[in-house]
């Protein structure tokens, strides 16, 4: 027991060492892309190191494979430096039960990641985006779903607007029941346009059978209200950004996705992407469980055997492999090409079972 808990502290060392190095130098390369945005003259230095921090815990959610990968290659080379290994093997132990230990503090890891850092990454992401788009902007667009139906707002130079719509078609470019609010820039709401649908085009939104209302104070809303059989609206919003908002389900927590998934269904959106996201994550603590055998099957070795350069080199390559193959796996899991479960839980499983027959042939022939 003594020899697993030493095993498993040298890796979580080896682990903590590898996520902070990489988080300093993404937060350094990070902060000078923020510097240089368009919106980088009209804010504050410090408001740039706010928009660096609240995407640097989304960066390490993806580069996190990545960091269990090279901490195992890290801990095995210095095994094999100072002869660990050798001994754990003259002492009887083979070298499938010295994994234990990596293997479970690399589960254990992927639960904690799941469980408790999936929510802060929702978290500073989307206000990420809501900060970003605002300066770029100059008001910021967001998109909901509720049991109340679909809401969106968008911001212009003249001011916000509101819109809820009961439903839409599946790609988000036409509302139905759709109500607009309009606000003044720098006061309440000034118009409120209820429409049959509402259909997103280049040059705005295009309402058919609609009815205005004004607003303004010390105006008769249903006397001066209008009716028109189509009219149009200018708007900020795109079918790309609205799809990107549905499409961005890192934003939404897991604990939350399922009820948003079903409020996706009810609202005429297809959930797959989200989908296909919540089996990912849950399938997370496997995959980086295989990111370890991988590459212990290449560096569990002692230095005098040679090649240890090669050997690194070849557990990082099958590990971006796995990883590239993981993401085409969502890609087409996402297009509807093979099924949600296949395309979130087959490529973790593969690599597990690749792992341990390489490990199994080198350690046994």
């Amino acid at each position: 027991m003594t020899l697993y808990l030493y095993f498993a502290r040298r890796f979580a060392m080896s682990f903590l060492f590898i996520t902070a190095i990489l988080s300093t130098l993404i937060f350094i390369t990070d902060l000078i892309d923020q510097a240089q945005q368009s919106y980088a003259d009209s804010v504050t230095f410090g408001v740039i190191i706010r928009l660096t921090l609240l995407r640097l815990p989304q960066t390490i959610n993806v580069i996190l494979p990545l960091n269990m990968l090279l901490a195992t290659v890290v801990m095995f080379l210095s095994f094999a430096r100072s002869s660990e290994l050798v001994v754990t093997r003259a002492a009887g132990r083979s070298a499938l039960k010295s994994l234990k230990s990596p293997v479970a503090v690399a589960f254990i890891i992927g639960l904690m990641v799941v469980g408790m850092f999936n929510p802060i990454v929702a978290a500073t992401s989307k206000r990420y985006v809501q900060m970003s788009e605002g300066f770029r902007a100059g008001g910021a667009s967001a998109l909901s779903i509720s049991e109340e139906g679909l809401w969106l707002r968008q911001g212009t130079k003249d001011g916000q607007s509101v819109i809820r719509a009961w439903r839409s078609n599946n790609d988000g470019s036409v509302l139905y029941d759709v109500t607009f609010i309009s606000y003044a820039r720098e006061g309440g709401p000034v118009r409120r346009i209820e429409a049959e649908s509402a259909a997103l085009k280049d040059d705005g939104w295009h309402l058919r059978n609609a009815k205005s209302w004004s607003l303004e104070a010390g105006v008769n809303s249903e006397g001066t209200s209008t009716l028109h059989e189509t009219l149009t609206i200018p708007s900020s919003l795109t079918l790309e950004r609205i799809r990107d908002s549905f499409g961005n389900a890192g934003s939404i927590s897991i604990y939350d996705l399922p009820a948003y998934i079903r409020q996706l269904e009810l609202s005429g959106f297809s959930p797959r992407r989200h989908k296909v996201w919540l089996q990912s994550e849950l399938a997370r603590p496997l995959f980086l469980v295989a990111m370890v055998l991988v590459a212990s099957a290449f560096t569990m070795r002692h230095t005098r055997s040679g090649g240890t350069g090669i050997a690194v080199l070849s557990a990082v390559l099958l590990g971006f492999g796995l990883y590239f193959i993981r993401s085409f796996s969502q890609i087409l899991g996402e297009n509807g090409q093979i099924p949600v479960i296949l395309s979130a839980w087959a490529p973790p499983v593969a690599a597990v079972l690749l792992a341990l027959g390489i490990l199994l042939h080198k350690e046994d022939g």
